[in-house]
């Protein structure tokens, strides 16, 4: 997604302007977290939708849609947790959906809430697009062609694709997992990436907004920090003449470090559960999206030998078959052993002098980083 990310600059002017509109009349305490919030479901919408949730105006209410991604994390909780992977093996999608309409529980039915809000709004998006398609519209057509939102090369994919290749709209949209794998007519690997199209707006949205948040409150308690980022951004901006470009903008070293270590030390997600792959030991059954478990006994050996409750040294733990594998990021991302005696600092620095051995040797499989 670089190319779709490096079209966000539109969005960011939007918010500097609307930031300089707010501060006109003088200096004033601003909800950081309610602009970031609304900037990163902007961003994600164009990047993922190709479409505008917010004109990031101050008298404009955010989108629906907004709400429901800020509400999400709270409507979960360990009672659902439990339960809905069970919930989803009961009937058809249609029989679950009138019991939950009959239920008395309102926190599942704010859940159904959210969930009915992304999936109209993304409908609607998809649906205007295709009836344009269809109609004969150019300009769309070519906009869509070229465009490199998530959902355009979705569509574009599936238009190009053959008449037994070609997927119903509801799977483009990605509505529901388990019933697309069920049907058997499209590989698994090919089934995520369509299911991608919604998660990944409404789930970027809320992590986004808080990392940003984090920095910008980070950079507020470290003015030194703070100028010497500006120096160089200001440096850079001189090199290109005003705007730097995205591919420029990634390669600031300092701009680079503050990013990893505010990762770091401030995860948008502390923990993860692992991802379903079949070959391996530790997965989900597709109709468990939630509960991830061992699906067969495994030896997990130890970076680190502990002492078990009688005493006794190990090097290397049992885990029996069904057993749920949370990974912890916060804790790989602050560990000591790993990150040396000051692992709980916030120092952008350490990005800008080799790490240390025992986190290099530790291989640790992050996307960013050693993160």
């Amino acid at each position: 997604m670089t190319l779709a990310v490096s079209d966000t600059l539109p969005t960011s002017l939007k918010l500097e302007k609307a930031l300089k509109l707010k501060l006109a009349s003088g200096s004033q305490e601003i909800d950081i977290l309610h602009w970031m919030g609304r900037t990163a479901l902007e961003m994600i919408g164009q990047s993922g939708l190709g479409y505008s949730f917010d004109s990031l105006l101050e008298d404009t209410e955010p989108h629906p849609c907004y709400q429901a991604a800020k509400a999400f994390p709270w409507a979960i909780d360990c009672e659902q947790e439990y339960l809905l992977p069970i919930a989803l093996k009961i009937g058809t999608p249609r029989f679950r959906r009138w019991v939950l309409d009959r239920l008395p529980i309102k926190n599942w039915h704010r859940i159904r809430d959210i969930a009915d809000t992304w999936d109209h709004t993304t409908t609607k998006i998809f649906e205007e697009k295709k009836r344009a398609l269809e109609a004969g519209d150019e300009a769309l057509a070519n906009q869509v062609d070229q465009a490199k939102d998530l959902m355009s090369l979705l569509m574009k994919a599936n238009m190009e694709a053959s008449e037994e290749e070609k997927l119903p709209d509801a799977q483009v949209l990605g509505q529901c997992m388990v019933d697309v794998v069920s049907e058997g007519t499209i590989s698994f690997n090919l089934t995520r990436f369509i299911l991608m199209a919604r998660t990944f707006v409404f789930a970027a949205t809320d992590t986004t907004s808080n990392a940003l948040s984090r920095t910008l409150s980070i950079l507020a308690t470290h003015p030194e920090v703070q100028e010497r980022l500006r120096v160089e951004v200001t440096e850079a901006r001189k090199v290109h003449g005003g705007d730097i470009p995205y591919d420029h903008l990634v390669e600031l070293p300092f701009m680079d470090a503050v990013c990893r270590e505010t990762l770091r030390l401030y995860a948008p997600v502390t923990k993860a559960l692992r991802a379903y792959d079949p070959n391996s030991v530790f997965s989900s059954a597709p109709a468990s999206p939630i509960l991830h478990s061992a699906q067969r006994d495994a030896i997990l050996p130890l970076s680190t030998p502990i002492k078990g409750v009688n005493g006794r040294e190990m090097d290397s733990i049992l885990v029996p078959k069904g057993t749920r594998v949370v990974v912890s990021i916060l804790n790989a991302n602050t560990d000591p052993l790993l990150w040396g005696p000051d692992s709980l600092e916030w120092k952008p620095e350490r990005w800008l002098a080799p790490l240390p051995d025992a986190l290099r040797e530790a291989h640790m499989p992050g996307i960013y980083s050693h993160l």
